[in-house]
């Protein structure tokens, strides 16, 4: 994911919302919103290249969000992938499902949250690796520092306030996804992903999909995911239910 914002445990009826986009190039080949063959307690999309995932939630209690973290080079391919560590935090096993600082420090730089029934940490490994645990509120990450949100991750972080103080569906948050108009104090940014609307419209490197998961305070869950081709057109859209097996108390 390149913008996303976290509700947690701000909602009485919502203790979990969450709504990012994927920037991505679109010649990379992934597999959209499912459930996974070898493990269908998770449902994630999946990068076809290197076997991971960007977002996704399972049902045994877990949701797992990775962006990449821009201003520090170009990432080097020998690096494991990112989405590694969104699928063994979704699976609870592989290398890095228990994740470390030593092996946070393997891979190209990253924002990771990861949450279950009983807390959300944010991992990030530049400029030194850190991981802390998210107290109730909003937040949002992008491929920016987690502790300077860029303007259309406030902008994002805003439309996810208003949607809980009303009652749309979860879908509603699809709209503010779309958003591709670059957000007042954005032209003044010196980091190029920060001065584009929420929603990338490009042919090379854009928003692939949106992606919205919402749990209710019973353990309830939606996952909605809706793509988008090299154009911005929709593709696609698909709509899983899931359940946690314990329910998110506040």
């Amino acid at each position: 994911m390149c913008v996303l914002a976290l509700a947690w445990r701000t909602h009485p009826n919502w203790p979990l919302v969450l709504a990012g986009n994927r920037d991505e190039r679109h010649d990379r080949p992934s597999a959209p919103l499912g459930r996974w063959a070898e493990a269908p307690q998770v449902l994630a999309g999946r990068d076809e290249q290197s076997g991971g995932s960007w977002l996704g939630v399972s049902e045994e209690g877990r949701v797992a969000v990775v962006t990449n973290l821009s201003g520090y080079g170009a990432p080097q391919a020998a690096r494991p992938s990112r989405g590694d560590l969104v699928k063994d935090a979704l699976l609870a096993e592989g290398s890095y499902a228990e994740l470390t600082a030593e092996q946070a420090g393997l891979f190209n730089p990253f924002n990771l949250i990861v949450a279950d029934a009983a807390q959300a940490r944010l991992w990030r490994n530049r400029p030194t690796i850190e991981c802390r645990v998210l107290e109730p509120g909003l937040h949002g990450l992008s491929n920016g520092d987690a502790g300077r949100p860029w303007p259309k991750t406030r902008r994002l972080m805003d439309a996810l306030s208003l949607w809980l103080e009303g009652t749309s569906p979860p879908e509603a948050m699809l709209g503010p996804l779309g958003d591709d108009v670059s957000p007042p104090g954005a032209a003044a940014m010196t980091e190029r992903g920060a001065r584009t609307g929420v929603f990338v419209r490009n042919a090379v490197y854009g928003t692939r999909c949106s992606t919205v998961v919402a749990i209710d305070v019973l353990g309830r869950g939606v996952i909605v995911e809706r793509r988008f081709d090299a154009e911005g057109r929709r593709t696609g859209q698909t709509r899983l239910a899931f359940s946690w097996p314990l329910a998110l108390r506040l």
